[in-house]
Protein backbone atom coordinates (compact mmCIF):
# COMPACT_ATOMS: atom_id res chain seq x y z
CA UNK A 1 0.00 0.00 0.00
CA UNK A 2 1.46 3.41 -0.30
CA UNK A 3 2.11 6.13 2.08
CA UNK A 4 -0.53 7.54 4.25
CA UNK A 5 -1.60 11.46 2.89
CA UNK A 6 -4.64 13.47 4.01
CA UNK A 7 -7.82 12.20 4.88
CA UNK A 8 -5.88 9.42 6.22
CA UNK A 9 -6.09 7.27 3.15
CA UNK A 10 -3.66 5.88 0.97
CA UNK A 11 -3.32 5.75 -2.76
CA UNK A 12 -2.62 2.74 -4.46
CA UNK A 13 -2.95 0.93 -8.13
CA UNK A 14 -6.05 -0.94 -8.58
CA UNK A 15 -5.96 -4.51 -9.87
CA UNK A 16 -8.22 -8.10 -9.44
CA UNK A 17 -6.97 -7.99 -6.30
CA UNK A 18 -9.36 -5.30 -5.29
CA UNK A 19 -12.23 -6.58 -6.85
CA UNK A 20 -14.31 -7.11 -3.46
CA UNK A 21 -13.45 -3.59 -2.52
CA UNK A 22 -14.41 -2.53 -6.10
CA UNK A 23 -17.49 -4.35 -6.47
CA UNK A 24 -18.65 -2.80 -2.42
CA UNK A 25 -17.62 0.61 -3.93
CA UNK A 26 -20.93 0.17 -6.68
CA UNK A 27 -22.91 -1.47 -4.17
CA UNK A 28 -22.51 1.50 -1.76
CA UNK A 29 -23.91 4.01 -4.93
CA UNK A 30 -26.45 1.59 -5.99
CA UNK A 31 -24.73 1.77 -9.15
CA UNK A 32 -25.34 -1.82 -11.53
CA UNK A 33 -21.72 -2.93 -12.35
CA UNK A 34 -21.16 -7.07 -11.90
CA UNK A 35 -18.15 -8.79 -11.41
CA UNK A 36 -18.09 -9.31 -15.09
CA UNK A 37 -18.24 -5.19 -15.54
CA UNK A 38 -15.04 -4.68 -13.32
CA UNK A 39 -13.30 -7.36 -15.03
CA UNK A 40 -13.59 -5.84 -17.95
CA UNK A 41 -12.64 -2.32 -17.20
CA UNK A 42 -9.65 -3.59 -15.36
CA UNK A 43 -8.75 -5.31 -18.43
CA UNK A 44 -9.31 -2.41 -20.73
CA UNK A 45 -7.85 0.17 -18.54
CA UNK A 46 -6.23 1.38 -15.09
CA UNK A 47 -6.78 3.26 -12.11
CA UNK A 48 -6.06 3.86 -8.66
CA UNK A 49 -7.74 3.23 -5.30
CA UNK A 50 -7.28 5.04 -1.91
CA UNK A 51 -7.93 2.98 0.77
CA UNK A 52 -7.78 3.22 4.40
CA UNK A 53 -4.73 1.88 7.03
CA UNK A 54 -7.05 -1.81 7.53
CA UNK A 55 -7.43 -2.03 3.75
CA UNK A 56 -11.09 -0.84 2.83
CA UNK A 57 -11.44 0.94 -0.41
CA UNK A 58 -12.93 4.08 0.03
CA UNK A 59 -12.62 5.89 -3.11
CA UNK A 60 -11.89 4.33 -7.23
CA UNK A 61 -11.36 5.91 -10.19
CA UNK A 62 -10.39 4.19 -13.67
CA UNK A 63 -9.00 5.33 -17.06
CA UNK A 64 -9.87 3.80 -20.21
CA UNK A 65 -7.43 4.29 -23.58
CA UNK A 66 -9.04 4.28 -26.68
CA UNK A 67 -7.60 4.69 -30.24
CA UNK A 68 -8.02 8.64 -31.72
CA UNK A 69 -6.10 10.42 -28.62
CA UNK A 70 -8.59 10.36 -25.98
CA UNK A 71 -10.12 8.11 -23.29
CA UNK A 72 -13.03 7.79 -20.66
CA UNK A 73 -11.92 8.35 -17.36
CA UNK A 74 -14.46 6.20 -15.61
CA UNK A 75 -15.83 5.00 -12.11
CA UNK A 76 -15.04 7.95 -9.93
CA UNK A 77 -16.63 6.54 -7.01
CA UNK A 78 -16.31 7.36 -3.28
CA UNK A 79 -17.92 5.31 0.02
CA UNK A 80 -21.21 7.76 1.52
CA UNK A 81 -19.34 8.25 4.71
CA UNK A 82 -15.82 9.08 3.19
CA UNK A 83 -17.54 12.23 0.35
CA UNK A 84 -16.78 15.39 0.50
CA UNK A 85 -13.45 14.93 1.77
CA UNK A 86 -11.61 15.56 -1.32
CA UNK A 87 -11.16 12.46 -2.20
CA UNK A 88 -12.65 12.48 -6.17
CA UNK A 89 -11.16 15.82 -6.85
CA UNK A 90 -8.13 13.84 -5.86
CA UNK A 91 -8.00 10.70 -7.97
CA UNK A 92 -9.79 13.34 -10.69
CA UNK A 93 -6.30 15.25 -10.57
CA UNK A 94 -4.59 12.01 -10.66
CA UNK A 95 -6.41 10.83 -13.82
CA UNK A 96 -5.88 13.90 -15.68
CA UNK A 97 -1.87 14.25 -14.95
CA UNK A 98 -1.83 10.55 -16.09
CA UNK A 99 -3.50 11.36 -19.29
CA UNK A 100 -1.90 14.32 -19.69
CA UNK A 101 1.33 12.57 -19.97
CA UNK A 102 0.07 9.62 -22.46
CA UNK A 103 -0.76 12.86 -24.48
CA UNK A 104 -4.82 11.73 -24.43
CA UNK A 105 -7.92 13.70 -24.24
CA UNK A 106 -10.32 13.06 -21.34
CA UNK A 107 -13.60 12.39 -21.39
CA UNK A 108 -16.37 11.03 -19.34
CA UNK A 109 -20.46 10.66 -18.74
CA UNK A 110 -21.31 13.03 -15.60
CA UNK A 111 -23.84 12.64 -12.76
CA UNK A 112 -25.65 16.31 -12.21
CA UNK A 113 -23.52 15.45 -8.76
CA UNK A 114 -20.53 14.36 -10.52
CA UNK A 115 -20.40 17.26 -12.94
CA UNK A 116 -19.82 19.84 -9.88
CA UNK A 117 -16.84 18.82 -9.80
CA UNK A 118 -15.93 17.57 -13.39
CA UNK A 119 -16.56 21.68 -13.98
CA UNK A 120 -14.30 22.93 -11.19
CA UNK A 121 -11.67 20.07 -12.77
CA UNK A 122 -11.83 22.29 -15.96
CA UNK A 123 -14.47 19.58 -18.22
CA UNK A 124 -16.67 21.39 -19.84
CA UNK A 125 -20.22 20.40 -21.31
CA UNK A 126 -20.87 18.74 -24.74
CA UNK A 127 -24.15 16.66 -25.19
CA UNK A 128 -26.47 14.76 -23.23
CA UNK A 129 -28.38 11.52 -21.95
CA UNK A 130 -30.75 10.20 -19.85
CA UNK A 131 -30.57 6.99 -18.00
CA UNK A 132 -34.37 5.43 -18.31
CA UNK A 133 -35.16 2.43 -16.30
CA UNK A 134 -38.07 -0.36 -17.16
CA UNK A 135 -38.97 -2.12 -13.83
CA UNK A 136 -41.94 -4.29 -16.06
CA UNK A 137 -43.23 -3.73 -19.25
CA UNK A 138 -46.01 -1.98 -20.51
CA UNK A 139 -47.13 -3.52 -23.07
CA UNK A 140 -47.75 -6.82 -24.67
CA UNK A 141 -44.33 -8.54 -26.23
CA UNK A 142 -44.48 -9.19 -30.28
CA UNK A 143 -42.50 -10.95 -32.56
CA UNK A 144 -39.24 -8.61 -34.16
CA UNK A 145 -40.04 -5.87 -36.78
CA UNK A 146 -39.44 -5.92 -40.26
CA UNK A 147 -35.66 -6.02 -40.99
CA UNK A 148 -34.74 -6.78 -37.65
CA UNK A 149 -32.49 -9.55 -36.29
CA UNK A 150 -29.77 -11.55 -34.57
CA UNK A 151 -26.19 -10.45 -34.96
CA UNK A 152 -24.47 -12.84 -36.67
CA UNK A 153 -20.33 -12.85 -36.86
CA UNK A 154 -20.32 -12.08 -40.54
CA UNK A 155 -21.83 -8.60 -39.54
CA UNK A 156 -18.72 -7.65 -37.73
CA UNK A 157 -17.22 -5.46 -40.82
CA UNK A 158 -20.57 -3.19 -40.61
CA UNK A 159 -20.95 -2.94 -37.60
CA UNK A 160 -17.53 -1.47 -37.03
CA UNK A 161 -18.14 0.76 -40.25
CA UNK A 162 -21.24 1.93 -38.28
CA UNK A 163 -19.77 2.30 -34.78
CA UNK A 164 -16.32 3.62 -35.91
CA UNK A 165 -17.39 6.94 -36.88
CA UNK A 166 -20.24 7.38 -33.99
CA UNK A 167 -17.94 6.99 -30.81
CA UNK A 168 -15.21 8.28 -32.55
CA UNK A 169 -12.35 5.30 -32.46
CA UNK A 170 -12.70 2.16 -33.06
CA UNK A 171 -13.97 0.06 -29.88
CA UNK A 172 -13.87 -3.62 -31.21
CA UNK A 173 -12.90 -5.58 -28.71
CA UNK A 174 -15.77 -4.07 -26.23
CA UNK A 175 -18.21 -4.63 -28.47
CA UNK A 176 -17.95 -8.27 -28.79
CA UNK A 177 -16.99 -8.78 -25.28
CA UNK A 178 -20.72 -7.01 -25.22
CA UNK A 179 -22.31 -9.57 -27.67
CA UNK A 180 -20.83 -11.99 -25.83
CA UNK A 181 -22.15 -11.07 -22.68
CA UNK A 182 -25.74 -10.78 -23.48
CA UNK A 183 -26.12 -12.26 -27.07
CA UNK A 184 -30.14 -12.06 -26.80
CA UNK A 185 -29.96 -8.22 -27.06
CA UNK A 186 -27.42 -8.20 -30.04
CA UNK A 187 -29.39 -7.51 -32.92
CA UNK A 188 -29.09 -5.78 -36.01
CA UNK A 189 -31.35 -3.41 -38.12
CA UNK A 190 -31.12 -3.92 -42.36
CA UNK A 191 -32.38 -1.53 -44.83
CA UNK A 192 -32.32 -2.35 -48.93
CA UNK A 193 -29.83 -5.36 -47.61
CA UNK A 194 -27.41 -3.05 -45.68
CA UNK A 195 -26.97 -2.78 -41.85
CA UNK A 196 -28.29 0.60 -41.07
CA UNK A 197 -28.44 0.10 -37.05
CA UNK A 198 -27.02 -2.25 -34.63
CA UNK A 199 -27.88 -3.14 -30.15
CA UNK A 200 -26.09 -4.66 -27.96
CA UNK A 201 -26.15 -5.30 -23.89
CA UNK A 202 -24.86 -6.65 -21.32
CA UNK A 203 -25.99 -8.36 -17.92
CA UNK A 204 -25.71 -6.54 -14.48
CA UNK A 205 -25.82 -6.01 -10.65
CA UNK A 206 -29.50 -4.81 -10.22
CA UNK A 207 -30.98 -5.17 -14.28
CA UNK A 208 -29.67 -5.82 -17.24
CA UNK A 209 -28.30 -2.60 -19.57
CA UNK A 210 -29.36 -2.49 -23.22
CA UNK A 211 -27.13 -0.44 -24.73
CA UNK A 212 -25.07 1.00 -26.99
CA UNK A 213 -27.65 1.60 -30.06
CA UNK A 214 -25.94 3.09 -33.53
CA UNK A 215 -28.24 4.09 -36.11
CA UNK A 216 -27.25 6.26 -39.47
CA UNK A 217 -31.20 6.74 -39.48
CA UNK A 218 -33.38 7.35 -36.26
CA UNK A 219 -36.39 5.27 -37.31
CA UNK A 220 -34.29 1.80 -37.17
CA UNK A 221 -33.72 2.19 -33.18
CA UNK A 222 -36.94 2.32 -32.36
CA UNK A 223 -37.56 -0.92 -33.98
CA UNK A 224 -34.50 -2.41 -32.66
CA UNK A 225 -35.82 -1.39 -28.89
CA UNK A 226 -39.06 -3.20 -29.62
CA UNK A 227 -37.05 -6.28 -30.97
CA UNK A 228 -34.76 -6.39 -27.42
CA UNK A 229 -37.94 -6.15 -25.31
CA UNK A 230 -39.20 -9.17 -26.81
CA UNK A 231 -36.06 -11.53 -26.24
CA UNK A 232 -34.59 -9.77 -22.60
CA UNK A 233 -37.35 -9.58 -19.71
CA UNK A 234 -37.47 -6.38 -17.40
CA UNK A 235 -35.80 -4.79 -14.98
CA UNK A 236 -33.85 -3.17 -17.98
CA UNK A 237 -31.32 0.04 -18.21
CA UNK A 238 -30.98 2.00 -21.12
CA UNK A 239 -28.94 5.14 -21.34
CA UNK A 240 -30.71 7.20 -24.30
CA UNK A 241 -29.36 10.30 -25.95
CA UNK A 242 -31.12 13.85 -26.13
CA UNK A 243 -30.68 13.78 -29.65
CA UNK A 244 -32.85 10.52 -30.02
CA UNK A 245 -36.39 11.93 -29.21
CA UNK A 246 -38.40 8.83 -31.42
CA UNK A 247 -36.22 5.85 -29.23
CA UNK A 248 -36.85 8.15 -25.93
CA UNK A 249 -41.00 7.92 -27.03
CA UNK A 250 -41.00 4.35 -27.88
CA UNK A 251 -39.64 3.52 -24.62
CA UNK A 252 -41.65 5.34 -22.47
CA UNK A 253 -44.25 4.01 -24.51
CA UNK A 254 -43.11 0.23 -23.33
CA UNK A 255 -43.12 1.74 -19.99
CA UNK A 256 -39.37 3.10 -19.40
CA UNK A 257 -39.36 6.03 -16.70
CA UNK A 258 -36.65 8.63 -16.91
CA UNK A 259 -34.10 7.91 -13.82
CA UNK A 260 -31.82 10.08 -14.04
CA UNK A 261 -29.54 12.91 -16.54
CA UNK A 262 -25.66 12.43 -17.71
CA UNK A 263 -23.56 14.97 -19.69
CA UNK A 264 -20.91 14.03 -21.57
CA UNK A 265 -17.92 16.19 -20.91
CA UNK A 266 -14.67 17.02 -22.25
CA UNK A 267 -11.72 18.64 -21.40
CA UNK A 268 -8.78 20.61 -22.94
CA UNK A 269 -10.98 20.50 -26.23
CA UNK A 270 -14.05 21.76 -28.22
CA UNK A 271 -16.12 18.97 -28.70
CA UNK A 272 -16.33 15.49 -27.49
CA UNK A 273 -14.94 12.57 -29.91
CA UNK A 274 -17.58 10.93 -32.53
CA UNK A 275 -20.99 11.82 -33.99
CA UNK A 276 -23.91 11.91 -31.47
CA UNK A 277 -26.08 12.08 -33.94
CA UNK A 278 -26.21 8.18 -34.41
CA UNK A 279 -25.47 7.75 -31.44
CA UNK A 280 -28.68 6.49 -29.96
CA UNK A 281 -28.22 5.23 -26.72
CA UNK A 282 -24.62 4.48 -24.82
CA UNK A 283 -23.14 1.56 -23.53
CA UNK A 284 -23.21 3.43 -20.14
CA UNK A 285 -21.54 6.35 -18.58
CA UNK A 286 -18.64 3.76 -17.44
CA UNK A 287 -17.83 2.95 -20.75
CA UNK A 288 -19.32 5.73 -23.49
Amino acid sequence: MGSSEPGGVAEQPLNLERLDGLLALSRAAGWNQNEADWRLLLQMGHGWGLARADGTLVASTLVLPYGAGFAWVSMVLVLPEERRKGHASRLIKRALSDLKALGLTPVLDATPAGREVYVCEGFRDTWGFGRFFLRAARLARAGPPAGVRPLVETDWPAILALDTPAFGTSREPLLKALARRLPQAALVAERAGRISAFLLGRDGRVAHQLGPLVAIETGAAPALLAAALARVAAPLYMDIGDQAPALRACAEAHGFVLQRSFTRMVFGAGRAPGDPSRMMAVAGPELG
